[in-house]
């Protein structure tokens, strides 16, 4: 021991000097030119640079996502601009379309009324709770005066209650101060329409208990309220029964049932006929039976194809058979006999008066 630590420097000198030669003999035992130095450099930084390189990778990767992310955010919260303006857009176009034919509407209604009619917009609400007012885009200056008559194609909406230079208060027909006279259409009942203040519904009142009121039948102005003229539609009944003193009948207004955002003002109104019986309902097309089917019809004459159809011929041929008119028979009277066939009486009487001598082959012959 105290040999190498005198010669400390030489031993070390030479345990380098192996080290040396063995890595040579190595070296040329291998046939590799690479120094082992290297080897052990290379395999000693290798895993360093993997981690460096994975984070460096996840780095840019996250990075790079997130840029996506906020470019994606930024293009979805421009397309959602964009939706928005597109259905503003068609909302204002759709709404601009109904007003065209609303306009359309009210033009054909007014070439086809001999009343003077002002159309006009309505352009804002009443703000008490139970009163039902609104006010048009038209006024004094157009020639709009207080008491005119405001209405819709479909029936009347109210009556004009202030005018102003460039807008008119109307009251509604649902309000409850408002009245007008009224008329059945089919039983011809007389009554006064007023608003129920609370609901979109009219009661008809001064109806006594003894007249007849059917549900749907149509109610049209008289004309003896100085407001509306005679003969425009009020409504349909949606209710009728028995009260303590009168008929409690409850009104739909058909003038409201559309909506209000384009109305006429009668500047002069003209009387009208109240129509006779229900309205006419709208003609369908039926297309004539197959070749060989359905019953014979006489050229221009209608084709009866349903069953409804033949069994009112039916009736009909019976009714005739028997001198019975339908709707006219007295109280009392003996009612047609709906059990017979009339096809086979009308055979059976043929027959009858075939058989039957005539007068010419049963008299007295000449000598």
């Amino acid at each position: 021991m105290d040999l190498l630590s005198r010669y400390r420097n030489v031993t070390v000198l030479l345990l380098v000097i192996f080290a040396q030669l063995i890595l040579l003999g190595y070296q040329v035992k291998s046939n590799q030119d690479i120094r082992l130095i290297r080897v052990w450099a290379v395999m000693a930084v290798t895993p360093i640079a993997k981690v460096i390189e994975t984070v460096r990778s996840g780095t840019v990767e996250s990075v790079g996502r997130f840029i996506n992310l906020h470019n994606l955010a930024d293009e979805n919260k421009q397309m959602g601009r964009q939706l928005g303006q597109l259905k503003l857009e068609n909302q204002y176009l759709r709404t601009e379309l109904r007003s065209a034919d609303r306009a359309v509407a009210l033009s054909a209604f007014r070439a086809t009324t001999p009343s003077k009619m002002l159309p006009a917009r309505v352009i804002g609400m009443g703000t008490a709770a139970s009163s039902r007012v609104v006010f048009i885009d038209r006024g004094s200056l157009a020639g709009v005066v207080r008491g005119m008559a405001v209405i819709t194609p479909d029936g009347i909406v109210g009556k004009v209650t202030a005018a102003y230079p460039t807008a008119s208060q109307v009251l509604l027909i649902t309000d409850p101060t408002f009245a007008a006279g009224v008329i059945s259409q089919k039983h011809r009942v007389r009554g006064t329409v007023r608003g129920e203040g609370q609901t979109s519904k009219c009661s008809v009142e001064y109806i006594q208990n003894e007249e007849q009121v059917d549900l749907g039948e149509w109610f049209y102005t008289t004309g003896d309220d100085g407001v509306f003229p005679r003969g425009l539609p009020a409504g349909t009944v949606a209710s009728a029964q028995a009260g303590p003193t009168d008929k409690l009948v409850s009104l739909a207004p058909s003038g409201l049932q559309g909506g209000m955002e384009e109305v006429l003002v009668i500047l002069e109104g003209v009387h009208q006929a109240i129509p006779e019986g229900q309205l006419p309902a709208p003609a369908v097309h039926l297309q004539p039976p197959p070749p060989g089917e359905g019953p014979a019809a006489e050229p221009g004459a209608p084709v009866l194809n349903t069953e409804a159809d033949r069994l009112r011929q039916r009736y009909e041929k019976i009714g005739e058979m028997e001198g019975h008119t339908f709707g006219q028979g007295v109280p009392g009277s003996k009612p047609p006999d709906f059990n017979v066939d009339p096809d086979a009486a009308a055979r059976a009487k043929a027959a009858a008066g075939a058989a039957s001598p005539t007068p010419a082959a049963t008299g007295p012959r000449n000598p």
